[in-house]
């Protein structure tokens, strides 16, 4: 009796779930500003460069329409999450609940419209911008050059996510070029340090998983 054929191959289905997992864990690491030596930049763009890495690594095994349809499947967690913080900050809190906690959740998950609208928009953009710059250099390189078509891919995302968000939450509310420039550094910074390992781990694990 002969197998049946996969629906969807492992590597996909693993990096899909990962994916997932991302998006959402992005916007809750965003609450937090980390300090890394001279930079300081806030923490969501770990999950946001695990996003960046995954969708290339997609690109690269399965062809860029694929890694579209991902980018555009993960705005379903996204704002799934979103939906869930709210109705999690509108229920009224248990009378129990330590006060220092009640008070710290409910100011993390109370986000105001502004930086919500703008992590939907910053992702949208910068994710579907990042598969296509990817793919692009690889029309251009073939195969070779992973690291540097992720790493270019990624620093050009991360410019432009930068700018939407910011502008997005924060237009009007306070100057933000300053913040702007900043972050734009620091994200390029560790684009260019993380992406390329990563981007050759992620491509490995999914072969590896094809093959097994």
């Amino acid at each position: 009796m002969s197998a049946r054929p996969l629906l969807i191959s492992p590597s996909l289905f693993a990096l899909s779930i990962f994916y997932g997992g991302m998006v959402c864990i992005a916007g809750v690491l965003g609450n937090k500003q980390v300090s890394l030596g001279p930079i300081a930049v806030e923490a969501g763009i770990f999950a946001f460069l695990l996003l960046v890495v995954t969708s290339s690594a997609v690109a690269e095994l399965h062809g860029p329409s694929t890694a579209g349809r991902l980018v555009r499947v993960g705005f379903v967690p996204l704002l799934v999450s979103l939906a869930l913080s709210w109705v999690v900050w509108v229920l009224p809190p248990s009378p129990e609940m330590v006060p220092a906690n009640r008070d710290a959740i409910q100011l993390i998950l109370g986000s105001t419209w502004r930086i919500w609208l703008g992590g939907i928009v910053a992702y949208g953009v910068s994710q579907t911008l990042n598969v296509t710059i990817f793919a692009a250099l690889k029309g251009r390189e073939g195969s070779k050059l992973l690291w540097l078509r992720a790493a270019v891919a990624s620093m050009l995302s991360q410019v432009v996510d930068t700018l939407l968000f910011v502008t997005i939450a924060f237009y009007g509310a306070f100057p933000i070029g300053q913040l702007i420039v900043g972050q734009m550094i620091a994200k390029v910074t560790l684009s260019a340090v993380l992406v390329p390992p990563l981007i050759y781990l992620f491509v490995a694990i999914g072969r590896r998983l094809d093959r097994a």
